[in-house]
């Protein structure tokens, strides 16, 4: 694919930085707007998780149908569609009047996500072919992408505190319409691949996939007014299973080219990477989701204050990520497998003794960095680990399995530490009618404790899968893999030196 000489070569690299930043966004933007948007639409803790919820099942769920859609229909068509639903979706959202509307705005924010996400790297890809230029648009693409959750935080307080909630959905409609405009003229047109077919597209796989682990999430989010042994929580996790059950069985027996070949899991290496990446999913949408909650709800904080409290964590995260990529070539993956959880989970523990009033400086700071630094250190060993050992043409695969399954795991697990929070503050409430502020606030925070606290269980869990990555797990180039694995790139990449 060649550069359009209607504007600079450097344009198609802006526009696809550009892209792919308000994709990485959107995932953490909306945190700390949450509280206000409980206030302004009458959410329930569990509408708040599915505003969180809905964009991360929906991009997860349709990661790879997107990466695999921008190979057979033209990365330019698809690049220009994922943008368009994406815009519109954010348009909508911010326009919502009932929760209802919102969490629905959020969903379709997803799909085009899913859609956008995977053709900006194929853009980049195919369009700058020397090894020295790909390394520099790669590079680029890759710190865009990293600092995008950083900048959600503070941007997300920012926007809610100075304009409104609304502003964190709407700041992507003037952006996404600029995109579009520079992306028509940018991007050159370029037709689907020689031979490719429509019907080679496992959308059918895609969307039992999304289903299954929506209904599954829904299930568990309703334990709140329903009980896990009541006959509909049990109804409803069956029908989850059986749709998951259902994709399982397709992905074997039915389709010649399935989403997600089930073979691959034989690989030790890879099986175990997607096991990390799910625990250590379900661990930061969770920690972000209640320490949003705590210190708005609990300490008073304004929307503004939250989201510069937030950031040292991120920026950690940020920092400790590439400088691993650096470390990884002299320390195996395993071992930082191993040690990150393990260091995560000691400032886990240290928040779950959070109380009323706790001081920012002398309670906090210290446990957001030691989780934000053992989470960073898992994220490029996690990819090494699920790419080692797999064949050249499932290397893409294998990358956007495993960051599919971050998704999946924080969906899943901020869904079901939510339950137990609740239900640990439920029981707290239980037969007080007459409380006080102070003592609705101390059942908040003790349900918030009891949720870091598993969290901190769940990172000792993915140490212990760590340690089991096989000792042979290749240290290639993290920039190489890293980039497939937030985009869930089909065909892998190679950067030269």
């Amino acid at each position: 694919m060649a550069v359009s000489r209607r504007l600079p070569g450097w344009a198609v690299l802006a526009v696809c930085c550009a892209a792919q930043f308000m994709v990485v966004l959107d995932f953490s933007i909306v945190n700390v707007a949450l509280p206000a948007m409980r206030s302004s639409l009458g959410l329930s803790i569990a509408g708040q998780q599915w505003v969180v919820n809905a964009y991360a099942l929906t991009f997860a769920g349709l990661l790879l149908c997107g990466g695999r859609a921008a190979d057979l229909l033209g990365k330019r068509g698809v690049f220009l569609a994922g943008l368009g639903l994406f815009t519109l979706a954010s348009l909508a959202g911010g326009l919502s009047q009932e929760g209802a509307e919102l969490v629905a705005a959020r969903a379709v924010q997803g799909l085009g996500g899913a859609v956008l996400a995977p053709a900006t790297l194929s853009v980049l890809t195919t369009t700058y072919t020397e090894p020295y230029s790909r390394a520099r648009a790669l590079g680029a693409w890759s710190a865009t992408a990293a600092s995008g959750a950083a900048t959600g935080v503070l941007a997300g307080g920012l926007l809610t505190q100075l304009v409104s909630w609304r502003a964190v959905l709407f700041v992507n409609v003037p952006i996404g319409a600029v995109l579009f405009v520079l992306a028509w003229y940018a991007l050159a047109t370029a037709g689907p691949g020689q031979g490719a077919k429509l019907r080679e597209l496992d959308l059918g796989g895609a969307l039992l996939a999304t289903a299954g682990l929506s209904v599954l999430v829904y299930g568990v989010v309703s334990t709140g007014s329903h009980p896990w042994g009541s006959t509909r929580t049990i109804a409803v996790l069956a029908v989850g299973a059986a749709l998951l059950a259902t994709f399982v069985v397709v992905e074997a027996r039915v389709v010649t080219r399935p989403l997600v070949p089930l073979g691959v899991f034989a690989n030790r290496s890879l099986a175990t990477a997607n096991a990390v990446a799910m625990m250590v999913g379900a661990v930061l949408f969770s920690s972000f989701f209640f320490l949003s909650l705590f210190l708005q709800q609990v300490d008073g904080y304004s929307a503004l204050k939250a989201g510069l409290a937030f950031l040292p964590q991120a920026l950690v995260t940020l920092v400790t990520s590439l400088s691993v990529s650096r470390l990884v070539r002299r320390v195996s993956p395993r071992r930082l497998l191993f040690a990150g959880p393990l260091v995560a989970a000691g400032g886990l523990v240290w928040l779950s003794q959070l109380s009323v009033g706790a001081g920012y400086f002398s309670d906090m700071l210290g446990p957001f960095l030691l989780a934000g630094a053992g989470l960073g250190a898992c994220f490029v060993p996690m990819t090494l680990a699920a790419t080692a050992g797999v064949a050249p043409k499932e290397q893409g695969l294998a990358s956007g399995i495993v960051n599919t399954s971050r998704f999946v795991g924080g969906s899943l697990g901020l869904a079901a530490l939510a339950a137990l929070a609740a239900s640990r503050t439920s029981q707290l409430l239980a037969g007080q009618p007459n409380l006080t502020a102070v003592a609705r606030a101390r059942a908040l925070t003790a349900g918030y404790d009891r949720a870091f606290l598993v969290a901190a269980a769940l990172c000792v869990a993915a140490s212990l899968a760590g340690a089991m990555v096989p000792s042979s797990a290749s240290r290639r180039r993290p920039a190489e893999v890293g980039l497939r694995a937030v985009a869930g790139q089909q065909e892998p990449v190679v950067i030269e030196a």
